[in-house]
């Protein structure tokens, strides 16, 4: 596990089930459907229970699909966390259709909704690189930049913000990046 403090916030980068985290809020790496699926989705929706897949179809009745980039909020439902924030990723184009700025909108948007929110502490996974094929290194570069950027604009508005990967792989990738940054922002 990587912890550094960042402007009163932690940011932590560390292996796990998504599911099992205790903080206010997770996110889903969801599809626009918003009805569950595979991966970190499917999961979420089976650990939570029904209670999520219900809010979820509210919210399709009142917005339709959620496009790639926004995020939405629903109850945790049986998970240790209290809120699911659902988010959709870029599908990985090789990098021809904006999908670096989508993803940036998409971390964005779930620090925005949970401050909003009142939510002090969210675990994040590494959205669009299952299914959705995005670089797992770029991914890295941009999830921990924004991560990090918001941190240093919203000053201890959370307490700690959770990057929870699922393979030892790709947590050794966003450690990489991550000492990449916080190494270059040291130095500005």
């Amino acid at each position: 596990m990587v912890k550094i403090e960042i402007e009163g916030s932690q940011l932590i980068l560390d292996t796990g089930d998504i599911t099992q985290e205790r903080v206010e809020a997770i996110v889903n790496a969801a599809n626009s459907s918003l009805m569950g699926g595979g991966g970190v989705d499917g999961a979420i929706h089976r650990a939570g229970g029904p209670d999520i897949l219900e809010e979820c179809k509210e919210i399709r009745k009142k917005k339709g699909k959620l496009p790639p980039g926004q995020a939405v909020i629903t109850t945790g439902g049986k998970l240790k966390a209290r809120y699911v924030i659902h988010t959709v990723g870029p599908v990985w184009h090789g990098g021809q259709k904006n999908e670096g700025e989508v993803l940036k909108q998409a971390y964005r948007n779930c620090l925005d909704l949970a401050r909003k929110n009142g939510i002090r502490s969210i675990a994040f996974p590494s959205i669009s690189t299952g299914a959705y094929r995005f670089p797992v290194d770029r991914a890295a570069g941009i999830a921990i930049d924004t991560i990090y950027t918001y941190l240093s604009k919203y000053k201890g508005v959370f307490e700690k913000v959770k990057m929870v990967l699922y393979t030892e792989a790709d947590y050794n990738i966003y450690v990489s990046k991550y000492n990449k940054i916080i190494h270059k922002s040291d130095q500005q």
